[in-house]
């Protein structure tokens, strides 16, 4: 069974890591992947980091629970800058709540007020909309477009409104549509280059601490390899999931 957190319920939560018991900071907010309609990344901020943005994967989140969100190390908690993919998402600023609500015909349903995710998978599973007076929960699955200031859903969408977020747990294979317009534009190719440029200098004459892995399981990188810049490349090359894991896994 789906099991649901609220974003009010994640944000504010300290991160623990589990290998060594250390507060390792607090969940600032949640990075939605507008495409998927996932969270995939919690923004997570501390005191003592004052110049940059550090990010966990939520693939590398073990646990939300009601007092706190677990990662296995310290490491699962990653400068924005060495991944671009994710500072790409920031970018597009897609917070969802106090987004407008439109059908895909231009009626307007309301305004977002909260949404709901899987803990497990980071899919967003449903969205709260003050209707007049009332709260209603649209199903994540007749949204189309998740904007910065708006999200369109399909007309629908009003015909199947639920009261109750424990309804949402017992609809089965919830995903998203595919997007039919974006309403966000594209991060130009200059603004990533200039991230990939930053992965580079920060991983540059580290030391891998073990093999890493291209897409298909060949090793890419071997243990000891101390990394240059055509080696960061070409983890770049593979995609965000791999440089994540080398990223993780460097001194």
């Amino acid at each position: 069974m789906e099991k649901m957190k609220s974003s009010a319920q994640v944000i504010g939560l300290p991160v623990i890591s589990i290998q060594n018991g250390v507060q390792l900071g607090q969940v600032k907010s949640l990075v939605v992947n507008p495409e998927k309609g996932t969270i995939d990344f919690l923004i997570v901020d501390q005191e003592n980091w004052e110049i940059s943005m550090k990010a966990i994967p939520f693939r590398h989140v073990i646990g939300i629970g009601e007092f706190a969100v677990t990662v296995e190390e310290e490491r699962a908690v990653l400068d924005l800058n060495v991944i671009p993919i994710a500072n790409e998402l920031v970018n597009k600023k897609i917070t969802i709540k106090q987004a407008k609500v439109m059908t895909r015909k231009g009626q307007l349903l309301g305004e977002a007020t909260e949404f709901y995710m899987d803990e497990e998978t980071g899919h967003i599973t449903g969205i709260e909309v003050q209707i007049g007076n009332e709260l209603r929960i649209v199903r994540a699955d007749h949204v189309i477009t998740y904007g910065k200031d708006l999200l369109i859903v399909h007309e629908d969408a009003q015909q199947t409104l639920v009261s109750n977020v424990d309804t949402l747990v017992t609809l089965k294979g919830t995903q998203v549509e595919p997007l039919i317009e974006q309403i966000v534009p594209k991060t130009v190719d200059d603004e990533l280059d200039e991230l990939r440029q930053k992965q580079v200098d920060m991983l540059k004459g580290k030391r891998v601490l073990k093999d890493i892995v291209d897409v298909n399981g060949q090793v890419l990188i071997s243990k000891d390899t101390i990394l240059t810049k055509e080696h960061i490349v070409r983890a770049q090359e593979e995609g965000p999931d791999v440089v994540i894991e080398l990223s993780m896994n460097v001194e």
